[in-house]
């Protein structure tokens, strides 16, 4: 516990009993009175230029400056201004951050002054950590401050917490914390229905972020544009794109002009399943209607691109970006480098990464792991090595990506050796190599008949060391269907709904690719049935496979117009 003494100038907060070393002071350790704390401060405006501001001229309503005022959902802060953190939060910034037990930092909180200055402090720092994505520690504080302290909690304290939750997919305590802002007789605004919407998104509750809406309406609030940015931006990290997608349209339908930051997150998710054209109809849709892309808008067009290795359309982009007056950042040129990348490129990629440091813009981990992954993909894997350490010699940690991309260059050349010194190289710097990277190796060693190894890992998979999922059997049904080995094949495809695993679309294809190339066609037509009967539909790639195991034309005009029955998007896609 902390106690608080009084000196001349300010309080002095010391340790009474705790062993932890946090203390706010405002005199020094001989007791010397020191100048008082001058609260005029700094702030980045938008444009990113240092401005000095004056406390006294913002709103200091009762409990400090910040009480009632919420935020501008997305922003950051409130009106996009960034306070430099005073020494007193500065030291609670660090505290928590090192701190890990709740009593502990409870304790130090309850000896600090119930001040406006203090409000002040502990706001800043949850507003900081918030930036960090540090959601633990914001609940510590917010949870004190309701719980404990003698503040009134206004709605800003209550929109941390219930974001916080959401972020940590806690939606019963962020709907519980809703409900005690109510109990409080605070007025939620639309940022506390946007962050309350959003929880439930993230963990699929979909009907509860329905109710939101109708809650809305009860309190006459009809939804905004930052109501339905939360909706569609809690759909796409729940994973429920098609959702969002009917959100977006809904949003149109209600006359909801879709804002900058709306046809971002939409841009985003078309460019990440592979639609970059509907990417860019949308970015054409939001210049007609006067509405201003941002950078974050013209990265996630680029990033579009980049998905399908369209580098010209991406480098057009860019381009556009520079000729609105917007300097490019680390990610708007990791974006290009990208493009660059997956197009088989890598030497452009290389010299896109020259022109940013050139620029001045200082590469980060991500642009190093493209510049691994541009190398391995061409087959260079002593340049992608070479990328590698340079990033270590920088100070830059690797991290599991890095090694990753790097066991994937050498993979490629099947360098056994290579691969499996890296592993060993993630064990000593303390990465437990994850599933994809064990898949990776099942994959290596399948490819070059080491079947005995192959089958040592996933021994060792099963026993519990990784946890194997759906793409590790994918692996091994094409492996072994690719060996001949069917009756292995059908044993592991059989053994999966016992481990509580469906098979997907790669796994059905994998299995109908070995029938294949024996031409059993009458076989992959029954895979097939079957396929669909478990609520499976075909792709391009399942297409091809069963059109390789006709015979004649007869054949391949009695699949073709199967698959275009069974699956509407597949004629697309279909090699006629």
């Amino acid at each position: 516990m902390l106690t608080a003494g009084n000196t001349v100038n300010g309080i002095v907060i010391q340790p009474r009993s705790c062993n932890c070393d946090f203390r706010c002071r405002a005199s020094n350790s001989t007791g010397v009175s020191v100048k008082k704390y001058n609260r005029d401060g700094f702030f980045i405006d938008k444009n990113g230029k240092l401005r000095s501001f004056n406390h006294k001229k913002l709103s200091r309503k009762r409990c400090g400056s910040l009480r009632g005022k919420g935020w501008k959902y997305g922003s950051g802060f409130v009106d996009g201004i960034f306070p430099v953190l005073s020494p007193t939060a500065q030291q609670i910034l660090r505290f928590v951050q090192r701190e890990v037990d709740s009593k502990t930092i409870w304790d130090a909180f309850d000896s600090l002054p119930p001040t406006h200055a203090t409000w002040d402090d502990l706001i800043n720092v949850s507003v900081q950590l918030r930036l960090n994505k540090k959601w633990d520690p914001i609940v510590l504080i917010c949870e004190w401050i309701l719980k404990r302290s003698s503040f009134h909690p206004d709605v800003m304290c209550f929109n941390l917490l219930i974001e916080a939750y959401g972020q940590k997919s806690l939606h019963k305590k962020a709907e519980f914390t809703y409900l005690e802002l109510l109990d409080s007789r605070c007025i939620p605004t639309e940022d506390t229905y946007a962050l309350l919407l959003k929880a439930y998104c993230m963990s699929g509750l979909l009907e509860k972020a329905e109710a939101v809406f109708r809650e809305m309406r009860k309190y006459g609030l009809p939804p905004s544009a930052v109501v339905y940015n939360s909706y569609i931006d809690g759909l796409l990290k729940g994973g429920n794109p098609q959702k969002a997608v009917e959100i977006f349209q809904r949003m149109k339908r209600d006359c909801r002009q879709p804002s900058t930051e709306t046809y971002t997150l939409m841009i985003n998710l078309y460019g990440k399943t592979s639609k970059s054209f509907m990417a860019l109809k949308l970015f054409n849709e939001m210049r007609s209607h006067k509405c201003k892309p941002n950078i974050c808008t013209y990265t996630a067009l680029v990033n579009a691109f980049a998905r399908e290795g369209l580098c010209e359309k991406a480098e057009e982009i860019f381009e556009q970006l520079q000729g609105a007056g917007i300097e490019p950042d680390v990610y708007a040129y990791n974006a290009l480098m990208e493009a660059y990348s997956r197009a088989g490129y890598p030497y452009g990629a290389a010299e896109i990464f020259s022109l940013m440091q050139h620029m001045g813009c200082e590469p980060d981990r991500a642009s190093y792991n493209i510049m691994v992954d541009a190398y391995g993909r061409a087959g260079l894997h002593e340049d992608a090595q070479a990328v590698f350490e340079e990033m270590k010699r920088l100070g830059i940690t690797p991290t599991m990506k890095s090694h990753m991309l790097l066991l994937t260059a050498y993979s490629k050349t099947g360098n056994v050796a290579k691969c499996e010194g890296i592993i060993n190289q993630m064990h000593k710097s303390g990465l437990k190599p994850d599933t994809f990277v064990i898949n990776s190796m099942l994959n290596l060693y399948g490819r070059l008949g080491q079947f005995e190894k192959m089958e040592e890992v996933l021994t060792a998979m099963e026993k519990g060391s990784y946890a194997a999922d759906i793409s590790t059997y994918n692996i091994l049904i094409n492996i072994y269907g690719r060996g001949g080995f069917i009756e292995k094949m059908e044993g592991l495809f059989q053994s999966l709904p016992a481990k509580r695993l469906k098979p997907d679309v790669v796994t059905w294809t994998s299995r109908l690719a070995a029938y294949s190339r024996k031409k059993l066609y009458r076989r992959c037509l029954e895979i097939f049935e079957e396929m669909i009967d478990a609520g499976c539909y075909p792709d391009g790639g399942t297409a091809k496979v069963l059109i390789s195991a006709c015979s004649s034309e007869d054949q391949i005009e009695q699949v073709t117009t199967l698959v275009r029955t069974m699956h509407k998007d597949t004629k697309t896609a279909l090699p006629i």
